[in-house]
């Protein structure tokens, strides 16, 4: 049986406040569940998910060039990043792996401003608006991503 390639799923802001922020419309599960499900599923598909949260611009900036530097996919949720950093997006179009887009909410049915994704076009696919199926859908694209 061949090692687990590892995947990174990163995070944004407000992210780990989730379970806590707008249950109705980001959901009830905790982020501690949220790294959970994607840890366990993660196992299941053959993959070593590490889970990171941050608040800070630079920092997901950094775990960008890290992946492309290593190879790594990202399952990424920008938070509100998605929407306006161009830092991010940037960081996103250099990964030497597959980089999937996560929303837990769908974007594209709440506020104007959050239509638009800077990330989007740089990412192989999105996946939004299925709570924290999203992930697990993100999860089964890198897999399948990887298959191929």
């Amino acid at each position: 049986m061949s090692p687990a390639r590892e995947v990174l799923v990163l995070n944004g802001p407000n992210l780990g406040r989730l379970g806590s922020r707008e249950p109705d419309v980001y959901g009830t599960t905790s982020y501690a569940g949220l790294v959970r499900r994607c840890t366990e599923l993660g196992g299941e598909l053959g993959l070593a998910v590490e889970v990171r949260e941050t608040n800070d611009e630079g920092e997901m900036i950094r775990w960008l060039h890290e992946a492309a530097d290593r190879a790594t996919p990202v399952a990424l949720n920008p938070g509100a990043f998605t929407h306006y950093s161009y830092g991010v997006r940037d960081a996103a179009a250099q990964r030497t792996a597959p980089l999937v887009e996560v929303h837990l909410s769908n974007p594209h049915a709440r506020e104007e401003f959050r239509h638009t994704s800077v990330v989007a076009a740089v990412a192989d696919g999105t996946v939004a608006g299925f709570g924290i199926g999203s992930y697990e859908l993100a999860l089964r694209a890198l897999a399948d991503l990887l298959r191929d």
